[in-house]
Order: structure tokens, then C-alpha cells, then sequence
């Protein structure tokens, strides 16, 4: 599985920002992804999430995700939209992904997701 991040960058805060995963290579029916966040100092932590059985689950409010898939089920797109955006939203944001999975994303922790993007720096001026 591939995962590549796009988007991000510098938006002044109560602006909008948009991130989007772009993975390859997941090859099973049900499976989950999600985007984290690492701000400088902290650790890790998710801001939404989706699997294939129950959809989307949100920890942060100012984000709305969607999840897409090519036609031929070939990529699968995960987005995140930031409305509201403040200078506590800045950190790295990383798209994470576990295949074979058929169960709600949100009993699963960071060390659950086999696969990871590089990860994409939006910072969030005041």
C-alpha cells in the first residue's frame, strides 16, 4: 500500500485549508484510514478516521472528510477540509491506512495502521 499526502501549506487562521491521501495497492474489501496530526512538542494523535463498515468518525469539529474510489477500485482518495483553522492546527499531518480491516476505526491506536505517508506541513498563522 501506497500513500501519498498533497495540500497543506501556510493559511492564516479562520481560513480554510484541504489535504488529500491518495492511496494505492489496499486490496481488500474492508479496510480503514485516517488522517493524524503531530504539532510540535506533542505526540501523534488522529484527527478523523474512516473504515468501511461504519463510515467516518471525527475527533476534531473544524474538519469534514470524504472518502473516495476510482471506478476500477484501483486508488482510493481520503480528504480532509479544515474550516475555521487555528494556530493550535498547525503540525504535520500524516495519512495512515490498515487493509484487512472490518471493524470501526475508532477502537483502533496509532500502532493499529500498517502504512503511512510522508506526511504534509500545514501551519496556521495568527
Amino acid at each position: 500500500v501506497q500513500l501519498v499526502e498533497s495540500g497543506g501549506g501556510l493559511v492564516q487562521a479562520g481560513g480554510s485549508l484541504s489535504l488529500s491521501c491518495s492511496a494505492s495497492g489496499i486490496l481488500e474489501d474492508e479496510y480503514a484510514m485516517a488522517w493524524f496530526r503531530q504539532a510540535p512538542g506533542k505526540e501523534r494523535e488522529p484527527v478523523f478516521c474512516f473504515d468501511t463498515r461504519y463510515g467516518l468518525s471525527y475527533y476534531e469539529l473544524n474538519v469534514k472528510g470524504r472518502r473516495t474510489v476510482d471506478s476500477d477500485n484501483s486508488k482510493i482518495t481520503l480528504d480532509l477540509e479544515m474550516r475555521s483553522a487555528r494556530p493550535e492546527d498547525t503540525a504535520i499531518y500524516y495519512c495512515a491506512a490498515v487493509d484487512d480491516w472490518g471493524f470501526s476505526c475508532r477502537t483502533l491506536k496509532e500502532s493499529g495502521y500498517d502504512f503511512w505517508g510522508q506526511g504534509i506541513q500545514v501551519t496556521v498563522s495568527s
